[in-house]
């Protein structure tokens, strides 16, 4: 269930600002491309499936942290399917025709790129919660483990 939500968030995460999901607050200044879609269904499956290595029960929680990893390889897929020239901060860097004809050819890249990165994430998670399970906890009582050790008593101070 935790893979599934956080796909279907990071989807919307990605999917909204870049205009691959109609919305009515603004429209897309260049058409999707066929590529788009792929790259950002994997995304989104990634991230669900990374979201879900930190949930799942009787693991080790915190032995690798590939938090880094899956926020840059995001933004780098959130960078690459978007419209090259809606993108505000591509548009003040390089202009208009800037950001059309230099930052558009390396968007293709970019997407390779965040996939890439968010496999070799999701890798690494899954091959650290192969190696370092957390072993299960023996059931203790709860009554013996509150008292403590039984105490002794001193055979020299007995009447």
């Amino acid at each position: 269930m935790v893979a599934i939500s956080g796909s279907v968030v990071a989807a919307l995460a990605i999917g909204t600002p870049t205009a691959i999901i109609d919305t009515p607050f603004f429209s897309r200044m260049t058409p999707v491309l066929w590529w788009n879609y792929p790259v950002w269904i994997i995304t989104a499956l990634f991230t669900g499936l990374i979201l879900a290595t930190y949930v799942a029960s009787g693991t080790a929680a915190g032995q690798t942290f590939e938090g880094k990893k899956t926020a840059v390889g995001s933004v780098m897929s959130l960078l690459a399917v978007g419209c090259p020239i809606c993108n505000k901060l591509v548009v003040l860097a390089l202009g208009v025709s800037g950001a059309s004809s230099y930052f558009a050819p390396i968007q293709p890249l970019l997407a390779v790129a965040s996939v890439a990165l968010l496999g070799y994430a999701l890798r690494r998670r899954l091959q650290a919660l192969k190696a370092c399970p957390m072993p299960p906890r023996p059931a203790v009582p709860r009554e013996s483990a509150a008292a403590g050790p039984p105490l002794q008593s001193d055979p020299s101070t007995t009447p």
